[in-house]
Formats: C-alpha cells, structure tokens, sequence
C-alpha cells in the first residue's frame, strides 16, 4: 500500500524536523502491513550541509518495521541514485547507516541531509560524500533512519530492523529499478557500524530474502558498557549522555534505576542531551563525570539488576552473521577501544561467522571513517562480484600509504570538490577526472 502525499512532494529550502513533518506520521492500518511495506513516499533535494544543492536523485520512503519488542512502528530511509542513473540497469544496493550517534531529530538523516536542513553538529552530513562514493560506483543507496522517529540510540536489535525493512522498502520502490533478487551490502562506523552489526546478525532470521552478500563495519562499539564506563568523564563523555538518553527512551524501566541513582542536575543534563547535535553534546559533556552525580558512585550504579540487564541485552555479537564481514577498526582509537572490537570480532568467529578483520595502527576515530574508504569500496565490489572472502585477522600500519589508497583518496578529494560545485554525483566523470590528474 502507498498513500499519495502530493502535498508533500515539493522542494522544501527550510524542511520541517520529522516531530512537525506530516510525511513521518503513523497510518492507524500499520499493523496490518507487512515488515517493509512502504506507507508513503516523496522525491528530496539533498544539500551538502544543507547549503549547497546536490545533484543526486533522491526519494524517502516511510515503511512498517519493528522496535526492539516487535511492535510495529515506522520509519523513514532516504534512497539514492546517481545522478542520471537508468533505473532499468541492474545494480545492487547498499544499506547506509550513519553515525547519528544523538537522540535529537535534528540528527536523523532523513532530515539532515536534506537541503535547507540546519546541520550543525550533525554527523550525517560529514558521511555525505562517503554515501556519494557508493553512488559513484553505480550502486543505489538506502541511507535509514535506524534510531528510529524516537531517537533510540543504543537500543538491541531495532536498528537492524529498520535497516533490513529499509531494504525491503527500497527493493519494492520501483523508482530504484531494483530486483527483488538484487545483491544487498551493508556499511557504516562507528554508531552507524553498530547499527549494521545488529543488521548483519538479525538478517538471516529477520529479513532471509533478502540476498546480502556482505556488511563492512568499522569501528562498531562491540561492548557498549564498556564504552560507557571507559569514555565517561574524558572528552568524549557526550557519547555516554546521548547513549543513556537513547536508552532510557527504549528501555522505560532505566527511568526508575536513574531517578534512584542520579542527581537533579545530571538527570537535567540528559534533558539537554535529548535536544542537542553530535557534537554540541560532546562540548557540553565534554570532561563531565557522572560519577560525581551518583548517591552511590559507577559500582552502585553498574550494580543494578535492571541496568545489567540491559547492558547485556545491547552487546552484539552473539548471533553469527550469514554473510561475510568486514570488521576495521584503529589500535589507537581514542573512542572505541581496539580490545573492545577484539572480543566482538572473537565472539562472532565463536559464532561461526567468517570475518575479514583489519586492524590499522595510525588514524584516530573519525579520520580513520574517511581513509578506510577505498578499503570498504574495493571490499564491497569483490563481495557483488562473487568473490572469495579471506579471513582473518591483519594489522597494518596505515590504509593510505599505497599507490592505489593515494589514488583512490585523490578520486575522494575531487569527489568532495564536485559536490561543493554542486556538480553531478554520476560516476564515470570522476573517474575519468582522477586519471586525468594523475596522468596528463
């Protein structure tokens, strides 16, 4: 079923944020339609950091999903083609998750990726030209809000739900051209890798149709209370606040554990968490202790039956993906500890699961999201081409030292200075641009 929005299918320079927008509301028949099915849709205009008008054919999709208790929801993926692109050519598709890595609706990439959108702060526009270096191969892109229109950051499961279902929507949008049977990847970092690592493990079970040939996860949390505990009064102790802010949001039963713990200034401080950007929230938190507002310090806190519970609910990796994976990770990232990633990595092989594993000593968090890219192409492409995986674990010093990562970077580079152009996002151009560079 897809209920007509013509009154919504109009550029917009100054886009609503999805609490106000008609587009996100729930049909009172969702429980009736099938995981996938899309309610409603819309073409968008795609702005780099809502300023700058992207050349990029783009629609959202609203479809049914499910949160983390299986009660049905909706959701929002925006999908993409280059531009130009012959929506009658076989291509696969990659389901995109960004590092949203907030609770705020203003994070939501169904939103800050469009033209108009205010992005301070925001991840989801940074990704940008790494969605455009998907689309440059002459993929089609589904990019979900995998939070959900609640902003549930850190939730168990329900961002593969929304991923998988995000797929199942954007196979059936005919706009895309896409076969049923098309050949699926999955990609993201660090926030958005974990969102994918829940996607890979539920995908079997959750989505077996669906014909996906491999997930790329960089830097995917692996232990989140370990994460908390570790980042939790450093400079990055935002990333703990959105996280408890997220959960309290899926989990209601953590409101009582925190009330009880929690003094009115910080639980005042998850207020504010709620409302701000990415990185507004790692200023704001920045250096805070929580441990400095509990009645009975971390232990008393960690100790709680309810919060253990959940804890354990949200740590990937117990169930073996059926498709291969690509796990990257840096040895000294200062966010996600490598030893973290280990265990995940060691849990899944466990498991049963085959995992390419690339360990890379120099990049710290977030440049490491940008230099592992031509890695991640060049694994994506071999998984679409049928080629072998090769497991295993290897460390290498850096992934931008070869010629063909020097090459490759540059094509990024170019890729970059089109889209501030506002150039066509189409492929064979940007190439056919690198080699001229390199060789006159």
């Amino acid at each position: 079923m897809t209920i007509a929005a013509p009154a919504l299918t109009h550029w917009s320079r100054a886009p609503l944020l999805p609490p106000d927008d008609a587009f996100y509301r729930t049909p009172p028949d969702l429980a009736e339609l099938a995981p996938g099915t899309v309610v409603r849709t819309r073409p968008v205009e795609l702005a780099l950091f809502g300023l700058v008008p992207q050349r990029i054919t783009a629609w959202q999709l609203l479809y049914r999903t499910c949160d983390l208790d299986g009660e049905p929801e909706v959701a929002v993926t925006t999908v993409l083609l280059p531009w130009g692109a012959d929506p009658t050519r076989p291509r696969p598709l990659v389901s995109f998750q960004c590092a949203i890595d907030a609770v705020a609706p203003q994070c939501f990439p169904s939103y800050a990726l469009r033209r108009g959108a205010k992005t301070a702060g925001s991840i989801a526009p940074l990704e940008l030209p790494i969605i455009a270096m998907a689309l440059r191969q002459g993929w089609a892109v589904s990019v979900p809000d995998h939070e959900g229109l609640g902003g549930r950051f850190g939730a168990a499961r329900e961002p593969g739900y929304r991923a998988l279902d995000g797929i199942r929507a954007a196979l059936g949008f005919a706009p895309l051209g896409l076969s049923a049977a098309a050949a699926v990847a999955l990609w993201g970092y660090s926030g958005g890798g974990l969102a994918t690592a829940w996607a890979a493990e539920l995908a079997a079970e959750y989505a077996p149709e669906l014909n996906i040939v491999g997930a790329a996860a960089g830097s995917p949390v692996g232990n989140p209370a370990a994460a908390f505990v570790r980042l939790n009064g450093g400079w990055f102790a935002g990333f703990p606040a959105a996280f408890v802010a997220g959960l309290r949001r899926a989990y209601p039963e953590l409101d009582a554990v925190l009330s009880a713990h929690l003094d009115a200034t910080y639980r005042a401080l998850l207020g504010e968490a709620e409302e701000r950007t990415t990185f507004a929230l790692l200023w704001r938190f920045a250096r805070r202790d929580v441990a400095r507002h509990l009645r009975e310090g971390m232990a008393g806190l960690l100790a709680e039956p309810e919060l253990r519970r959940i804890l354990a609910d949200i740590e990937p990796g117990t169930r073996a993906p059926a498709a291969p994976l690509l796990v990257v990770q840096g040895v000294r990232d200062e966010v996600i500890a490598v030893a973290d990633i280990d265990g995940h990595v060691a849990r899944y092989r466990a498991a049963g699961a085959t995992v390419e594993y690339l360990r890379v000593r120099r990049g710290s968090h977030l440049p490491l999201e940008f230099l592992v890219v031509p890695v991640v192409l060049d694994w994506l492409s071999d998984r679409f081409a049928g080629r072998p995986v090769r497991p295993g674990t290897s460390t290498v010093v850096s992934v931008a030292r070869s010629a063909a990562a020097l090459h490759a970077h540059l094509d990024f580079l170019v890729l970059v200075a089109r889209m501030v152009a506002g150039r066509p996002v189409s492929g064979t151009e940007i190439g056919e641009t690198v080699s001229n560079i390199i060789n006159p």
